[in-house]
């Protein structure tokens, strides 16, 4: 069997229908460059065995029991195991291309073509794509206004600060040259500072388009989730700061709601997208904002996941 150009690591966050759905659309790519797609599972995940008969083509990748720092039924622990799933998947990948998606994403028809011919075009190793809202309900709207809205199309094509785990691409090259934080569990920052701290260029291309389709909604679970990964978030920047720098950072948090929130209106607005499920979706974005804001300070406190 020949080489793959482009390996796909399907991270399993929601498995079960949304799973199948994103394996179902990586499975009708137009003009497909030769492709690998690999699910890592752990045995916390029940549903993958029949979905592995309906896709033959796919590498389903067991990887046991796997231990994890936290409860599983925490937020931070649920992380934990995507962080290891990918780590998984990243380890088993053959491809000259190396490609990260979430479950909740389901890629377009055209978005493998892009990937490959975006990354034949350009010289960076590391270029992340755009993330478009599928579900028009509040709660959903205020979700992704927070996490993704930055990565709502349209947007010049350029390096960037940041590109999400969520639609992104590497060559090997760069994946490679920071093996040794991802081999157990990958973490985009610490992966992505590093990268950058090397001289490379995280790049935002618009043509490598996914849409968000997460399922049901509650305020009260999202509420919990944003806590802990805000603390994971923070968890990962502690790490590489002193004492001091910390407790800065814990005591700049309290301002970082109003911060966040206000930074998100002014992308909209120079968007102009979205702006009627922003006006509803507000005050709900406030209070994940608040929730995240809370799990950083804890994080940086603690400088414990």
């Amino acid at each position: 069997m020949s080489t793959p150009v482009l390996s796909v690591v399907v991270t399993i966050v929601d498995g079960g229908e949304t799973l199948e759905r994103c394996l179902k659309a990586l499975d009708r790519q137009d003009e497909p460059p030769r492709l690998e797609i690999l699910v890592p599972f752990d045995e916390s995940i029940a549903t993958v065995s029949s979905l592995a008969q309906h896709f033959p083509t796919i590498a389903f990748l067991s990887m046991g029991a796997v231990p994890t720092d936290r409860p599983t039924q925490s937020a931070a622990g649920q992380h934990e195991l995507f962080d290891r799933r990918r780590a998984a998947g990243l380890a088993a990948a053959t491809g000259e291309l190396i490609a990260i998606l979430e479950d909740r994403g389901v890629p377009r028809a055209g978005w493998a073509r892009q990937v490959v011919d975006v990354h034949a075009r350009l010289p960076p190793g590391v270029i992340g794509g755009a993330i478009e809202n599928g579900r028009d309900r509040l709660l959903h709207w205020a979700v992704y206004l927070c996490d993704f809205g930055r990565y709502q199309l349209p947007f010049e094509e350029g390096s960037r600060d940041y590109v999400s785990d969520v639609n992104i691409c590497y060559k090997r090259r760069a994946l490679e040259s920071t093996r040794e934080l991802w081999a157990t569990r990958y973490h985009e920052t610490t992966v992505h500072w590093a990268l950058q701290r090397a001289g490379e260029v995280l790049y935002l291309h618009p043509a490598m388009v996914v849409d968000q389709m997460r399922g049901s909604l509650r305020l009260q679970d999202l509420l919990r989730e944003r806590v802990g990964w805000g603390r994971l978030f923070a968890y990962t920047r502690a790490r590489e700061m002193t004492w001091a720098r910390r407790m800065m950072f814990a005591l700049l948090v309290p301002f970082l709601p109003a911060i966040l929130l206000l930074r998100v209106v002014r992308g909209q607005v120079a968007k102009r997208r979205a702006l009627a499920p922003l006006a509803r979706a507000w005050p709900i974005m406030l209070l994940l904002l608040i929730a995240w804001s809370l799990g950083e300070s804890v994080g940086y406190l603690t400088a414990k996941p």
